[in-house]
């Protein structure tokens, strides 16, 4: 009797003579993308169809997705390389995408044309945020290979149009594979440390992959957000990249650039220089004048010409305000002693000894006055006081007079 399988053992073991087969690894395959998701992990789930109508299902990872230098699209015709493989979970076989290509188109192209689109519909490349170039920068910085002929073609038009200006170098990759990544770290470095009022970026011509690092979005954000005016100078006149784009100005060529930062030629700058120096040597002359006749006029004050008339005007007015210091001083004490003595004389007229002298008495009991027969009793002890002292007394009888 045969051997029963599972469904899970023959799908297993299909799957193993699939994947040991050698003519089904690492094969190429042309077709149509149909069926495309691109799924929020990164991986990308779609169908190849042939033109006679016949699919296979293919999958792209994200480790091997995240490589893609285009966006894959339904209807998009391409070229795969990858590995035949089994679901077993549905039984069906697919192919594993390790790489993928337009096919008919430069993947590059495709590349460049999207994201081109990508950054201009979010406005990127608006001319509203585009940045004029500082006429007379300070700093110039420069973004570029330290040994490619673009750096020596800079530094040679700067030194002879533009030699007040500072050159401030950050060597760069320009080509490969971290020379984007290099690239955006030195945007992101100028605009951080502000050390430069005006940046060239760029390097001498080549193919579509030689300039490849120029089309990279996070270098074309960096430029975008950067405070500093940008220069773009990739290549030659006929080439474009999303660097150019992104960037305030782009010139033609490195040199074009550097001619663009420098644009102000001698004699103009000459020109101007001669219209400063007369208005400063106007300033200057007027200061001077005004300054002239400020001196004259202390000169020919008469502090400087006779002090000692000074000092003794001074002096006379010192006294007189001595004078009239003291007599107002006078008057006021007198007032005060005048009012004094009315007040004194209204205190005295008031003095209970003033009442007592007059033949009045005091009548006092354990020291304290007592103004009622009422308030002392018979053989009671009490002090009166008269205007020259007092006399001890015991009460040997009273009478309430009636009112």
């Amino acid at each position: 009797m045969s051997t029963i399988l599972t469904v899970t053992q023959l799908n297993r073991y299909v799957k193993s003579v699939l994947e040991s087969d050698g003519k089904l690894q690492n094969i190429y395959l042309r077709g149509e993308i149909s069926n495309l998701t691109i799924h929020y992990t990164g991986h990308i789930y779609f169908s190849l169809k042939a033109e006679d109508q016949c699919t296979i299902k293919a999958v792209m990872f994200a480790g091997r997705a995240k490589y893609l230098k285009f966006t894959p699209q339904s209807g998009m015709k391409v070229i795969m390389r990858g590995n035949i493989t089994l679901y077993e979970k549905t039984g069906s076989y697919q192919i594993n995408v390790e790489e993928m290509y337009p096919d008919g188109a430069g993947a590059l192209n495709l590349a460049y044309e999207q994201l081109k689109v990508k950054l201009q519909n979010e406005g990127l490349f608006d001319d509203s945020h585009k940045k004029p170039l500082p006429k007379f920068p300070q700093a110039i910085g420069v973004i570029t290979s330290p040994t490619g002929a673009a750096v020596q073609d800079i530094f040679r038009i700067l030194n002879r149009r533009y030699p007040i200006g500072e050159i401030i170098m950050c060597p760069v990759l320009v080509q490969g594979e971290n020379a984007a990544e290099d690239l955006t770290n030195a945007v992101k470095k100028f605009n951080a440390l502000k050390c430069a009022d005006v940046i060239i970026i760029g390097r001498g011509g080549g193919s579509i992959e030689d300039l490849w690092a120029f089309n990279d979005e996070k270098l074309a954000r960096a430029i975008y957000e950067c405070e500093i005016p940008v220069v773009s100078a990739v290549g030659h006149e006929t080439d474009f990249t999303i660097c150019d784009f992104a960037a305030d100005v782009r010139a033609s060529t490195p040199s074009a650039a550097a001619e663009l930062v420098s644009a102000v030629t001698n004699e103009n700058m000459l020109a101007e220089t001669e219209i400063l120096m007369n208005k400063m040597r106007t300033a200057i002359q007027r200061r001077l004048q005004y300054e002239s006749q400020r001196y004259e006029r202390a000169a020919n004050s008469q502090v400087i010409q006779n002090p000692e008339n000074i000092i003794t005007s001074r002096k006379i007015k010192l006294d007189m305000l001595n004078e009239k210091l003291k007599g107002n001083y006078s008057k006021k004490l007198s007032a005060e002693k005048e009012k004094f003595a009315e007040l004194t004389a209204k205190l005295d007229t008031l003095s209970p000894l003033k009442i007592l002298a007059r033949g009045y008495s005091v009548a006092k009991k354990d020291g304290h006055i007592i103004n009622s027969v009422e308030q002392a009793n018979i053989n009671d002890k009490i002090e009166i006081v008269l205007s020259d002292g007092h006399l001890d007394c015991t009460v040997t009888g009273g009478m309430k007079h009636e009112i």
